[in-house]
């Protein structure tokens, strides 16, 4: 489904991505996992069209994207759901998941609503109030939601338990698996490493903007380098 060759990516003179390559296939869930400032959310926002690419290449369902600006890539398919939620505070949480299918043109965004509504139980409890007024989890939910009633072929998910309670955590981590049972092809940047891949197919590992390495889930959980680095149990 996915296709990234040799991506590089700039912040003015500052080389950000240094020549990335991965794919995903129709149907995974492929972790990117990385410390602070490795690239992850650069290479999400590459792949969405709101950061620039200097070089490489994105390919995505057998066309080649990169130059196409960001709301042509969310008509063929691409939703990503950012850092650190980006809610429209002053609308109402119905109104923020009406945003989300504003490109739309078919007649299931009435049932995909209720699909949001029935993995987010609470969503539907304050469809009425105003997004600014959740909880930071309750926010996380209305972003993922969001980006569901956009019918992604494929989401971005980046840290989408960043900040949140353990509790919170978990019912997070479980929509994301509910969605991969669903058919949900999910490209994942996830915190909590070994949480990300329990509920993966494959990983790569970024570091200062380049893959070191990357193998399926399981084999990563096991790997001392991943183990040392990332999962606090070195």
């Amino acid at each position: 489904m996915l296709d990234i060759s040799d991506l590089h990516s700039a912040y003015g003179r500052i080389e950000v991505l240094k020549g990335v390559s991965l794919h995903v296939a129709a149907g995974e869930v492929v972790a990117l996992i990385g410390s602070n400032g490795s690239g992850k959310t650069t290479l999400m926002r590459a792949l969405s069209g709101v950061q620039p690419i200097t070089g490489g290449s994105i390919v995505f369902l057998g066309e080649r994207i990169d130059r196409l600006p960001s709301h042509v890539r969310v008509r063929r398919g691409i939703v990503h759901s950012p850092e650190g939620r980006h809610v429209f505070a002053p609308l109402s949480v119905e109104d923020n998941l009406s945003l989300g299918s504003y490109l739309r043109r078919d007649g299931d965004v009435e049932k995909d609503r209720e699909r949001v509504y029935a993995m987010f139980p609470v969503l539907q409890e304050k469809r009425h109030l105003l997004a600014g007024g959740l909880s930071g989890g309750q926010q996380q939910m209305l972003a993922i939601g969001r980006a569901l009633m956009g019918k992604p072929k494929l989401l971005l998910l980046d840290e989408p338990s960043l900040g949140l309670s353990p509790r919170l955590v978990d019912q997070i981590l479980g929509a994301i698996a509910a969605m991969k049972d669903a058919g949900v092809t999910i490209l994942l940047v996830e915190q909590n490493a070994s949480a990300a891949l329990e509920i993966s197919d494959r990983g790569y590992i970024i570091e200062t903007g380049r893959i070191a390495f990357s193998d399926g889930a399981s084999a990563l959980l096991s790997d001392p380098r991943v183990k040392n680095a990332y999962l606090g149990l070195g």
